[in-house]
């Protein structure tokens, strides 16, 4: 490939404006990269449009025709013949948060933990992402932007006797790579049961020869960020692994914005000036300690509403969950809310075997996740609810200030709606921050896709919040995302599309 000289000399000016720890260095120098001599930005929005053109067959199927898999005599869970993978189990669940006290309901049980990792090469100082075209049986769009390795257990041990995980061996022999983060993080606290993956970032020296095989590139991450603006092309298990990413800087912040704010502003780098608003995102990225709340204030306050609240889930048979039916095609509610189990047949030579069957999770209509944004004392904070789900391992996660499916509550009360919903509904567009529609993980769930907002909230927006709310910057958040299951899926996934340009 060609490397443009004067590319490469702007991103080395980049480095000299940063003067920060290495790795938040390393993580913010690339962010602030929109320049790519190796792809740019519009040529691999071309690339997965032509990838979205090849064959990748999904067909609705009868639940009864799920080639290996099948409902379990005594119980009714639907299982796959080799026992691993996945499968459809029932819960009943009682808790004294929320206006709903009881309820049963289907759920993945996934026990095994999967990789999310994303292999990182250093190219003239800059960070690079190695990223995968990868199809999905549930995308919307067929081809979705995924890590470098994106498997579970079951996949990259290959209980299915397909081919071998690509790159998988960077992340299982890591003695010639550097680990830039490594952590447990919670899936969909609604649909999985105590369900993690391993979220993974490891570095290679910049001489290790990286072979790029025909689905992947190298992106930087402020590419990454920019594709996240647009609809559906970033799937959310780059989102989550992203969203773990900090950009602190040894708590000596005020020196370090002056000449970050120099850098993005230096022309002809960044084709548009940032508005205020990004500057604040990083300043907010920036502060942990001097939030309207401190790091323990918050740790208390998540602490004693886990004291406050109780979540009692136990595993019932399928057959049991009460309000829900069972068709030739469908497990669905009775009320056609929520979601339904279906069956799903693929066929593609995109994958590591050629064709399969498998269940999938459909939501009956799209919802919303959306952070409310308020500046306080010149420092931009994020609304944030402590949000009780019957698959978290440990009661309630911090969440978006509303994360829904919106139809779920047409026939409730108003006092039983979540609570700033109507704000994001059909917010005034003066307000709006970021929206886009993004994908939620296309391997367990059909199409869905939910509507992500940050709003600004203006003067007239009570700083004073309920209880189960609570106001923190960015750095704070992403602190917490450090430690396992205290931030949750839906709201990772949205602080990853904030971009800092």
């Amino acid at each position: 490939m060609n490397i443009n000289k004067e590319v490469l000399d702007l991103q080395r000016h980049m480095i000299s404006c940063i003067p920060l720890t290495q790795k938040s260095s390393d993580f913010l120098i690339s962010s602030l990269s929109q320049v790519n001599p190796f792809n740019d930005t519009s040529s691999i929005i071309k690339w997965i449009e032509y990838k979205n053109n090849q064959r990748f067959e999904v067909n609705k199927i009868p639940l009864s025709k799920i080639e290996n898999w099948y409902f379990e005599e005594t119980t009714g869970n639907l299982r796959h013949q080799s026992g691993k993978f996945f499968s459809i189990e029932g819960i009943r669940v009682e808790t004294n948060a929320g206006p709903i006290k009881q309820w049963s309901q289907p759920i993945i049980n996934q026990p095994e933990i999967g990789v999310l990792g994303i292999l990182t090469k250093k190219f003239n100082g800059i960070l690079y992402f190695l990223m995968q075209a990868k199809m999905e049986p549930g995308n919307i769009n067929k081809v979705q932007l995924s890590p470098t390795v994106q498997a579970t257990k079951s996949n990259y041990s290959r209980v299915h006797k397909g081919k071998v995980t690509k790159y998988l061996e960077y992340f299982l022999d890591k003695s010639k790579s550097w680990v830039l983060l490594d952590q447990l993080q919670s899936e969909q606290g609604g649909r999985f049961l105590r369900k993690r993956n391993r979220n993974i970032i490891i570095e290679v020296p910049s001489n290790e020869d990286v072979p790029v095989y025909e689905d992947y590139c190298w992106l930087t991450l402020g590419q990454i960020k920019n594709l996240l603006q647009y609809d559906n092309i970033v799937n959310m298990d780059t989102r989550t692994v992203i969203s773990c990413i900090y950009y602190n800087c040894n708590g000596n912040d005020r020196y370090d914005i002056d000449r970050v704010n120099e850098c993005i502003h230096y022309s002809p780098l960044i084709e548009d000036s940032p508005s205020g608003y990004y500057l604040d995102i990083l300043k907010s990225a920036m502060k942990k300690d001097e939030g309207l709340s401190g790091m323990d204030d918050i740790r208390s306050w998540s602490t004693n509403l886990k004291t406050k609240y109780y979540l009692d889930v136990n595993s019932i048979p399928l057959r049991e969950v009460e309000k829900w039916r069972h068709d030739e095609f469908n497990i669905y509610h009775e009320d056609g809310t929520f979601f339904r189990v279906i069956g799903a047949s693929i066929d593609t030579d995109k994958r590591e075997v050629g064709s399969w069957c498998q269940p999938l999770i459909e939501q009956i209509e799209s919802g919303v996740v959306g952070f409310i944004t308020k500046k306080i004392n010149g420092i931009l904070h994020f609304l944030v609810q402590a949000k009780v789900e019957p698959g978290n391992f440990d009661i309630l996660e911090m969440a978006p200030t509303v994360q829904c499916i919106t139809g779920s509550y047409k026939n409730e009360k108003p006092e039983n709606q979540p609570k700033y919903l109507d704000l994001f509904l059909n917010p005034d567009q003066s307000v709006v921050r970021y929206h886009a529609l993004q994908s939620e993980e296309g391997g367990r769930f059909y199409k869905e896709q939910n509507d992500y907002w940050i709003i600004e909230a203006g003067d007239e927006f009570p700083v004073e919040q309920p209880e189960n709310f609570v106001w923190m910057t960015l750095g704070q958040i992403t602190e917490f995302v450090k430690h396992n299951n205290y931030v949750n899926v839906e709201a990772r996934s949205l602080i990853s599309c904030i971009g800092l340009i």
